[in-house]
């Protein structure tokens, strides 16, 4: 996981981005219906939530796991240079039209961080560093850099590095590894599943039972874990977990967690 102070939501110095940038539709995570670029009911003149306390109590689910990996205050604070949508509406369109491109971007930099901290992916760390500035170069560029950047492009060439080092950190597990990528394993009864150093990249795991699994080095890179139980599951050394995915699972004082990841308030 990565410690980069950077890379981590900062609401206080954001302009509440997420809260008016990007719509959402009503359903199990979301009480209302709310367009983009229309700032949300429970958003306060200060830019904080209303209802921050009681969001998974009042059906904003979906607001509890959403992460932006430090993209709105980057946005708000370096590319706006600290003006408001309020305070200056002319640029509301293109702060808007920044913030998801930014969101992307600072999670690939989250990711390829992590991946750089990785031992047994040593040989591929020139690579992992050399994206990451390019990245970083790009996130400091105007609206208009921003915008017109070729994001698939950039995310599908940090994905091959990414997995090139998840591979070699997981070639060195003991044992035949799974390969569940992209697997529907909604449900599934996965309770002490040995799936240390499996691929479970971008698996849909709702409301799977994973009570005592073993996930240690599994490859974790946009799983599902939706109301997932984690329940005594040892996760110490997955690799590309995210605090968002931990929020949106279930779990309990038992689960263990890989260092600098925090348990989840509700479990």
């Amino acid at each position: 996981m990565s410690e980069n102070l950077e890379l981590l939501s900062d609401c206080a110095n954001c302009f509440g981005l997420c809260c008016v940038a990007l719509p959402f539709a009503r359903s199990a995570d979301f009480a209302v219906t709310k367009p983009a670029g229309t700032p949300c009911k429970n958003l306060r003149t200060d830019f904080r939530c209303g209802i921050h306390t009681e969001l998974r109590t009042t059906g904003f689910t979906g607001c509890t796991v959403f992460d932006c990996f430090g993209a709105g205050q980057k946005v708000s604070q370096i590319t706006f240079e600290g003006r408001s949508w309020r305070e200056a509406p002319e640029t509301a369109g293109a702060m808007y039209e920044v913030f998801p491109v930014m969101r992307q971007l600072h999670e690939l930099l989250y990711y390829l961080t992590e991946a750089g901290t990785l031992r047994a992916a040593k040989s591929v760390h020139g690579q992992l560093r050399a994206a990451l500035e390019r990245i970083e170069a790009l996130t400091r560029g105007t609206a208009a850099e921003l915008v017109a950047a070729d994001v698939p492009t950039i995310r599908q060439e940090v994905g091959e590095l990414l997995l090139r080092a998840s591979e070699l950190v997981r070639a060195g597990v003991p044992g035949k590894k799974r390969n569940h990528r992209g697997a529907d394993l909604m449900g599934a009864r996965l309770a002490g599943a040995n799936l240390r150093g499996a691929n479970l990249r971008g698996a849909y795991l709702i409301a799977a039972d994973l009570k005592r699994a073993d996930l240690r080095e599994a490859d974790l890179i946009g799983v599902d874990f939706r109301d997932a139980d984690l329940t005594g599951a040892d996760l110490t050394g997955a690799l590309f977990l995210t605090q968002a995915q931990l929020n949106a699972a279930r779990g309990n004082a038992s689960t263990r967690l890989p260092s600098g990841l925090r348990r989840a308030g509700h479990w």
